[in-house]
This record gives structure tokens, C-alpha cells and sequence, in this order.
């Protein structure tokens, strides 16, 4: 990988020699396997081109990875979490009783989510409602929330092809699997007209889109705690499976895999751009400003991570299939000035 845009006068204007004589000179990260890649990618090159040492990068998901941030301040807690959805407040909330009182959120740019089955098998046109229908434990069936019925796709709409539902998607510990309900399955039940009819039995809002998102347990459904090597994998031993993966993921995958439309939009780089792929969301990277200036590299490395020569439209994040964020500009401010997000209310 090359990184030849990265001029002598960038470089030398971050890189400063690692200070000696800490328990911990090297910064570490968990979270999300979405941004797991894009992490390592910067991570190597900040290695490369700095006097830091590269700094180790783990996976585990999004909420793992929070909740690992969150325990507390200290050279035994990691300094930066990453995570394929915004924090929740809750998170916040958890992190400031342990005396993580300062975070730094950073974009990073954007994924879509992308729905992929084996290269040589049918070919896919969905839409979220196809999705609720397929996967949701309770289904609206002659305006009846009833068990859900059905074992194939042409079952859920009989433009697709008779083809058993196997579905694996991402396991709840992901930031993925968040995006998943909400912008795909609770979409497809609103899409339906479903969620009226359940709003009407359930008579609560939150009750409804608990009863949309739900899905069902018989098998059709599978969690992937792992990440996508192992959807991937899952697929390659079950030619009917089909894969919730990041764009980036399938992209780097397309000899074994084909992607489905989603309201009849192709996913790409330049579809999500455009906010006309559906199913869209944000990266993020957590900075704990408390280890700025006690971790050696570590605020270094998070402006590195947001350069234009890194995360702009030419940089490797693009060319590996991050959708550069039109706002990175503002990112590179808050990570320069160290902005903390504010407390929830």
C-alpha cells in the first residue's frame, strides 16, 4: 500500500519523538470490527512514518468496545473506541460514573450495509419490507400479528426467487446490528403499513417497534457474534445464506460474493455518498481526552487518522471503500482543538 501522498512537510509537522519513561507508551484500541480495518490501515502507516510506536488495534464490536473504554482512566484502559454507531447516552453516562468525563467523538466517514448471498446464485431485489417479512418472530398476516410463516422469499414477495430464507446477520454486541433494525427491519415493517396495525394492538409506540424489530428464533435468523470472515464463511456452507456485510467488506470480497439492491439502488461508494443508498451510517472513532498528553502518540495518531491524505476521497481508507465524510474538515478541527462531546441532558 502506498502512501506517497503523505509530504515531508505533513509528516514533520506531527510526528514528534515518543517520551521515555511510562508504564505504556504504545496506544490501544477496541471496538468495532466495521472500523477494524480503516483502524489498522492508519495504524500501520502512523507506525511507519512516526517515531510512535504502531499502535495495537482489537476488535470485539462496537458496544465491547465501549464498554471496555468506559471503565475508567488510567494506563490500564484503552485510550480510543471505535464504533460503526454514535455512543448512546447511556454509555456515556456509564463512562462518567467510572471518570471518563471527556470523550472526542470522530467521524470518520461512512459504510453502508449490504445485503450479499453466493456469486453463482440468485440474484436479489429487496426492500426492507421484504426483509421484516422474512425475519421479524411476529408478521402482520390478514391484520393479524401472527408467528411469521415463511420459509421462502417468494413467500414474502413473489418477485423473488423461491428460495429458502437463510439470513445471518450481525449479532447484537455489533453497531451494525442497531443500523439492521432500525433502518432496515422496523423501516420494513413501517413500509408494510404493519407497524399501524401493531401500534393499534399494541397501543404503545416503543411496544410496536419492539414487537416490528424482534426477530425470529427458528433458525431462519442466525447472529454472527464474529465478524464478517465468519458470515462469509457462513455463506461458503450454506449456498442459500445470505450476508449482512459492510460495503467495504464485499467489495473486498466481490469473487465470492454478489450484492443485492435495496430499493432498487445499487450500493456503492458513490450511492451512499449521494444519501440515495438507504441503508447508510456513520463511523466513529472515541477518544479519551484525559490519556491526551499521558499516552505518547495518541492524539498524533487520531489527527494522522483524519487527514485529507488518509481519509479524504484519494487517501487508502477510500481506495479500501470509506466513504469520505464532505464534513471532514470540521472532524479535523474538533480532533486538532480537542472538542469533547456534550454531556447528555
Amino acid at each position: 500500500m502506498s502512501f506517497g501522498k503523505l509530504t515531508a512537510t505533513t509528516i514533520g509537522a506531527l510526528a514528534i519523538s515518543a517520551s521515555a519513561g511510562i508504564a505504556r507508551d504504545q496506544v490501544q484500541i477496541a471496538g468495532s470490527s466495521t472500523v477494524l480495518p480503516y483502524a489498522s490501515i492508519v495504524a500501520e502507516a502512523f507506525g511507519e512514518n512516526f517515531s510512535f510506536p504502531t499502535p495495537v488495534v482489537e476488535s470485539g464490536g462496537s458496544s465491547a468496545g465501549l464498554k471496555r473504554f468506559c471503565e475508567g482512566v488510567g494506563e490500564n484502559t484503552i485510550d480510543i473506541a471505535n464504533a460503526s454507531r454514535a455512543m448512546r447516552a447511556t454509555e456515556i453516562e456509564v463512562c462518567a460514573a467510572s471518570g471518563v468525563t471527556e470523550i472526542i467523538e470522530v467521524r470518520i466517514g461512512y459504510d453502508g450495509i449490504v445485503f450479499a448471498s453466493d456469486i453463482d446464485g440468485n440474484s436479489f431485489a429487496f426492500t426492507p419490507a421484504d426483509w421484516y417479512k422474512a425475519l421479524a418472530a411476529e408478521v402482520v398476516v390478514d391484520g393479524k400479528a401472527v408467528a411469521n410463516p415463511y420459509t421462502k422469499w417468494n413467500e414474502v414477495n413473489p418477485d423473488l426467487p423461491a428460495q429458502e430464507i437463510q439470513a445471518f446477520v450481525p449479532g447484537t454486541k455489533h453497531g451494525t446490528r442497531e443500523v439492521f433494525e432500525e433502518k432496515v427491519i422496523l423501516a420494513g415493517c413501517e413500509e408494510s403499513g404493519a407497524f399501524e396495525i401493531l401500534l393499534q394492538a399494541k397501543g404503545d409506540e416503543d411496544a410496536a417497534e419492539e414487537a416490528c424489530m424482534g426477530l425470529r428464533t427458528d433458525g431462519r435468523s442466525v447472529d454472527i457474534d464474529g465478524d464478517y470472515t465468519e458470515t462469509l464463511a457462513r455463506i461458503e456452507a450454506n449456498r442459500n445464506g445470505i450476508g449482512v456485510f459492510g460495503l467495504s467488506f464485499y467489495e473486498n470480497n466481490t469473487d465470492k460474493l454478489q450484492v443485492a439492491t435495496m430499493s432498487d439502488v445499487t450500493p456503492s461508494t458513490e450511492t451512499i455518498a449521494s444519501g440515495e443508498y438507504p441503508v447508510s451510517r456513520p463511523l466513529y472513532f472515541y477518544i479519551k481526552k484525559a490519556h491526551i498528553g499521558v499516552i505518547p502518540g495518541l492524539k498524533e495518531f487520531a489527527e494522522f487518522f483524519v487527514l485529507d491524505d488518509i481519509a479524504g476521497p484519494y487517501g487508502p481508507l477510500a481506495d479500501y471503500g470509506l466513504v469520505t465524510d464532505p464534513d471532514l474538515a470540521d472532524t479535523q478541527a474538533i480532533v486538532a482543538d480537542e472538542v469533547v462531546m456534550q454531556s447528555p441532558m
